[in-house]
């Protein structure tokens, strides 16, 4: 009893106590959650993060500038690559043709003689007649095969003189073919395609010449 009176009257008279007990109220009352980062925590990283996304966006920019320059470089070395093809196959396709039309010129005289031979000999016994038929037979498959490589015989005589396809061996006064037609062929000309293979050696009609006045005193 005595003891519960003293404390009593101690807080009572001494007022330092009742001020501990406020301050262990309102500690009690102090809710800290520890998970939740200080707000001075949070302000502090935000400072790096800002500075992290403007290095990321110059990165970015620098990294978009090479995708486009090495695309630029690709699409330029695609289109070199591109013309490179088309030049190689533009002269492979030329040089085939040349080789391919040298070839064929040095077999023309060989069809000459075929076609020589297949005006000027007349066979008479049935001997003569077979052998004619077998090197016209021969004849037949050159033509053929120079046919199935695009080469074309022209037929020169009775066509307008054209310097490009005809050679003129000789002219001749005629009155009965307009000036500058072809009158007679004597070496057929061929084409492969568009290109001249042989000239067509020909004879081309030229102005009648002028026919002598009679003497005076005479009708012609």
């Amino acid at each position: 009893m005595v003891e519960q009176d003293y404390q009593t009257n101690y807080s009572d008279t001494n007022p330092d106590v009742e001020k501990i007990d406020e301050l262990r109220a309102e500690d009690a009352s102090i809710d800290i959650d520890f998970d939740q980062p200080m707000e001075a925590a949070e302000t502090l990283e935000e400072v790096p993060a800002a500075l992290d996304v403007a290095e990321l966006r110059q990165q970015l920019a620098t990294l978009q500038a090479e995708l486009e320059d090495r695309t630029n470089q690709s699409m330029r070395i695609a289109a070199d690559f591109e013309n490179y093809r088309k030049r190689t196959s533009k002269e492979k396709e030329d040089l085939e043709a040349q080789v391919r039309g040298n070839t064929i010129i040095d077999l023309l005289p060989v069809v000459d003689n075929f076609e020589r031979a297949r005006s000027q000999i007349k066979p008479q016994t049935e001997a003569e007649m077979t052998i004619h038929k077998s090197y016209q037979g021969v004849y037949k498959q050159l033509v053929d095969a120079l046919k199935r490589l695009g080469v074309s015989a022209m037929r020169a005589e009775g066509q307008e003189f054209n310097p490009l396809l005809h050679e003129a061996v000789m002219r001749q006064p005629s009155a009965d073919h307009a000036e500058g037609t072809v009158m007679e062929e004597f070496v057929r000309g061929y084409q492969l395609g568009d290109r001249v293979l042989r000239h067509a050696m020909v004879k081309v009609a030229a102005p009648p010449e002028d026919q002598p006045l009679p003497p005076d005193g005479e009708i012609a």
